[in-house]
């Protein structure tokens, strides 16, 4: 489709919708979720294990090929966890496992594909248990590019980029960008520079919610419900 064919009032149902299966089903997953959440297509959104947080203001984006796991396994209850600061942007196919410990700092974008992991989840000579474990720690408003993978022990310096396929194998400083495989910094960012945030977008997030549904009205205000059940229905090539 070129357009959204939505009427107004079916984008504020799915909301509504949405919300109430984030509250009735998910919820009750994590150990804390914050306020102010956006989840699309939660019912593809998998929680597992105790101990997972996720902070004020997320925004987190699922769908049917590209699940957002947030598992935690461990062999001792006392160890596992998973933790998501404030604003953060996780998109599909995001996976994130804990057998030690995973904190993810405020602000942070995790791209399409990524894998976040405290473990190597097998020994190399004992197959049967969880293998080697290291807590991993990504700093405030960390990127994390498309199909990144993280590995157990690093540490990710605040305000870095992780570039699109990379292995992070070892610890990457703050305020750089790095790229490859394994990950090795390859820019170096101004840290005098002024970083424009998420959690500065949502300074004021009664009035930037407000602005987003004004938005929507505006674009989808002229869409019939007729017309969005013949644009699913019976596309034409100008939909």
């Amino acid at each position: 489709m070129r357009k959204d064919h939505r009427p107004y009032i079916i984008r504020k149902i799915q909301i509504k919708f949405q919300d109430f299966y984030v509250e009735h089903f998910l919820r009750p997953q994590f150990e804390f979720l914050g306020r102010g959440h956006q989840f699309v297509r939660p019912w593809f959104v998998e929680v597992f294990g105790s101990r997972v947080s996720l902070g004020d203001f997320a925004n987190v984006i699922a769908s049917i090929d590209a699940k957002v796991r947030l598992a935690v396994w461990a062999e001792k209850p006392d160890l596992g966890s998973i933790s998501i600061g404030r604003y953060c942007l996780i998109c599909p196919g995001v996976r994130v496992g804990s057998a030690a410990q995973v904190t993810i700092g405020d602000s942070c974008m995790l791209a399409n594909g990524v894998y976040v992991t405290d473990s190597d989840w097998h020994d190399k000579y004992n197959r049967i248990t969880i293998g080697e474990r290291a807590p991993v720690r990504i700093g405030n408003n960390v990127w994390l590019g498309d199909r990144a993978t993280v590995c157990k022990g690093v540490t990710i310096g605040e305000n870095s980029i992780i570039g699109a396929g990379s292995v992070v194998t070892a610890s990457i400083p703050p305020n750089c960008v790095a790229a490859g495989n394994p990950a090795r910094v390859i820019q170096e960012l101004d840290p005098e520079r002024e970083f424009k945030t998420r959690g500065q977008w949502y300074e004021d997030p009664d009035r930037l919610f407000q602005a987003i549904d004004l938005g929507a009205r505006n674009a989808l205000g002229g869409n019939s419900l007729f017309h969005w059940l013949r644009s699913i229905l019976f596309p034409r090539r100008r939909d």
